[in-house]
């Protein structure tokens, strides 16, 4: 790859220029290892309905979506898997989320890969898309998130990743390794990290709740109120 002091001092760059910083780390990391994507359609104009609502796919049988695809209300999580306030998020917040909207049809999340942290990001990333193949996404997401430290990011090299993979009940791990390495994977990560960017994403967690955005590891009430006003929108 590139130089490794480089790669640390663009990390460490302010919040204010993060943005810029992920589209070029991002485009650096995964451009090597498969062509340049499509990018996603520009923004709209700001309508009465934000224009960022259109990027709900409702993907039937989406292995990294939860809730029914005609749900009226879709919130996107981008997010990095070595990132501990979205594991915050995913203990504490998201199964609530599920219990009181996703299981009664009325939210839908679909999870966006944002990886920032570095090259280990880009690698859980990749297990992760991984295990969706093999229809444990989910579960290789949760497992990982549970065992995340409180504060600094979690170390993910590649050892470890098996081991969550086996974790979850992962058998065929040859698949799973070759599905890692597939250049789908990685055009799948390149979309979504795109996509983030090019909507001005420069932090994880971030949610749209219908086009709405919420910035980090939020108390449950403000997702609550969010899920309800977006509900009562589209009535």
């Amino acid at each position: 790859m590139g130089d490794t002091g480089a790669k640390k001092k663009w990390l460490n760059v302010t919040a204010v220029a993060l943005a810029v910083v992920v589209v070029f780390l991002l485009g650096y990391m995964l451009a090597s290892q498969v062509g340049s994507n499509q990018a996603a359609p520009q923004q709209a104009e700001e309508q009465q309905e934000s224009p960022l609502a259109k990027l709900a796919r409702r993907t039937p049988d989406d292995p990294v979506a939860l809730g029914k695809p005609d749900a009226p209300v879709v919130m996107l999580n981008y997010g990095d898997y070595r990132c501990p306030f979205c594991a915050k998020f995913s203990r504490d917040i998201e199964p609530r989320l599920v219990k009181r909207y996703v299981d009664a049809g009325v939210l839908r999340i679909e999870w966006r890969d944002f990886p920032i942290f570095g090259e280990e990001s880009i690698e859980a990333a990749k297990a992760g898309r991984a295990a969706a193949t093999q229809g444990k996404f989910w579960e290789y997401l949760g497992a990982i998130y549970q065992a995340a430290p409180e504060r600094g990011h979690a170390s993910l090299p590649h050892d470890k990743l098996i081991d969550f993979a086996k974790q979850v009940g992962i058998t065929d791990l040859p698949k799973f390794e070759a599905a890692m390495n597939d250049p789908a994977t990685i055009s799948a990560i390149q979309a979504d990290a795109t996509e983030g960017s090019q909507i001005g994403v420069s932090s994880t967690p971030t949610f749209l709740v219908n086009g709405d955005p919420i910035l980090g590891a939020q108390p449950l009430d403000q997702f609550l109120n969010a899920v309800e006003q977006a509900k009562a929108a589209s009535e």
